[in-house]
């Protein structure tokens, strides 16, 4: 699986992850969902994601995007 590929699948389950939590344990958890949103709006306009270089140290490859 390419970088590219990696960072969607991770922020796609942080987002789920966020929501479980909203619901199931405390409504400010939607805080958490705001955080993974502004990450997102950052990293399309400045090409930096930290989720990508931690998982690029962990050896896998770069993808087109990133």
């Amino acid at each position: 699986m390419s970088l590219d590929r990696t960072v969607l699948a991770f922020a796609g389950f942080m987002v789920l992850l966020s929501v479980v939590l909203t619901v199931w344990v405390t409504p400010l958890f939607v805080w958490f969902t705001v955080f993974i949103g502004l990450n997102l709006i950052q990293s399309s306009f400045t090409g930096y994601c930290p989720a990508a270089s931690i998982f690029r140290l962990f050896g896998i490859k770069p993808g087109c995007a990133f």
